[in-house]
């Protein structure tokens, strides 16, 4: 400060970087800002020039010096901030994808509140756009769980763009407050819930069958905000031979390729006819068409295919067949 107060010059870029790093380490080392300053302006004092002559010199000097070393403080917490952040999304790929050692998943686990020594469920939710931890969407879902369940052996994040939060498995109410919330939040978007596995190992799969439910869900076209995986177990049963699946397809739903704008208006009239229960009236207020106008469909159909949608010995078939058409995205769309 005497030199400052002499020459009137400032603190070059040296000093200025020098105490950038000084503050730095004091971050590293625990201290707080206000003890940082505290010690520089104390310093500073001591070090003030009799007189005051160059004061203003000096107090542009001891600004710019105080700025330098919050600079370097607040670059040291943002290095730990990225630091914890990077630690913490490892640690959900870990879970999410079962790549983790057990038992370090186990520890690190711990310290979020979650015990592996419970079975643990997944619930994924997904909107209109993808989402990321900082965004709204994210933040407001996790305080209306949170301000109503606490934060102890819950958590919440985003992953590919959807939401996900894991708790205990006989804590369902977790995961129901969650879809529902995130359907909210997200203006209508979808929720699915995994079943419960043990383990740290039994979060990957709860989290592969939320995903699953989740797709089969979207391609099924089912109206329901949330979907479990546990009441879609017979779908993938169904597509586990996929080849059977599409043969079965081609040769029950092949003849509709040949109607009149295509397959499509009789595939959708089939799905509402079997999702009515096979009750014409209610297919028909589905379709916002007449009875009249639904029992042509269906007899067209008929002709078409040579399987009657209301007689009991076709209707299996024709059913699966169409669940099948959904999943596997039959017809493929036009190039």
């Amino acid at each position: 400060m005497d030199a400052v107060a002499a020459t009137g010059r400032g603190p070059t870029e040296a000093e200025l970087e020098e105490l950038r790093s000084f503050g730095e380490g004091a971050a590293v080392s625990g201290a707080t800002v206000r003890a940082l300053v505290v010690h520089h302006l104390s310093r500073t004092r001591a070090a003030w020039p009799a007189g005051t002559t160059g004061s203003d010199s000096v107090l542009a000097a001891v600004q710019r010096a105080v700025e330098a070393l919050c600079e370097g403080h607040e670059r040291a917490e943002l290095l730990a901030v990225r630091h914890q952040e990077a630690a913490r999304r490892e640690f959900i790929d870990d879970l999410l994808y079962g790549s983790g050692e057990p038992g370090r998943l186990a520890e690190r686990a711990e310290r979020l509140g979650l015990r592996f020594s419970h079975a643990h469920v997944v619930a994924v939710a997904e909107g209109p756009v993808p989402y990321t931890e900082g965004d709204a969407v994210p933040r407001l879902v996790e305080r209306a769980v949170t301000g109503r369940f606490g934060e102890r052996s819950i958590l919440l994040t985003t992953k590919d763009g959807r939401l996900i939060c894991i708790a205990p498995g006989d804590r369902r109410q977790v995961l129901t407050h969650f879809a529902k919330q995130a359907h909210a939040a997200t203006g209508g978007g979808r929720a699915a819930i995994g079943r419960p596995h043990p383990g740290a190992d039994g979060i990957a799969p709860s989290y592969e069958e939320a995903l699953r439910a989740l797709d089969l869900a979207g391609r099924l076209d089912l109206e329901d905000p949330v979907v479990h995986a546990a009441d879609l177990l017979v779908y993938p049963v169904l597509t586990r031979d996929r080849q059977a699946m599409e043969d079965l397809v081609r040769t029950t739903l092949g003849p509709l390729l040949r109607a009149r704008g295509g397959p499509e208006p009789h595939l959708e009239t089939l799905a509402a006819y079997f999702d009515s229960g096979c009750v014409t009236t209610q297919a028909a207020r589905r379709l916002s068409l007449s009875v009249r106008a639904l029992t042509y469909r269906l007899e067209r159909i008929h002709q078409l295919t040579g399987s009657d949608p209301a007689d009991p010995r076709h209707r299996y078939a024709l059913q699966t067949a169409v669940i099948g058409a959904r999943i596997l995205g039959w017809p493929a769309p036009r190039t």
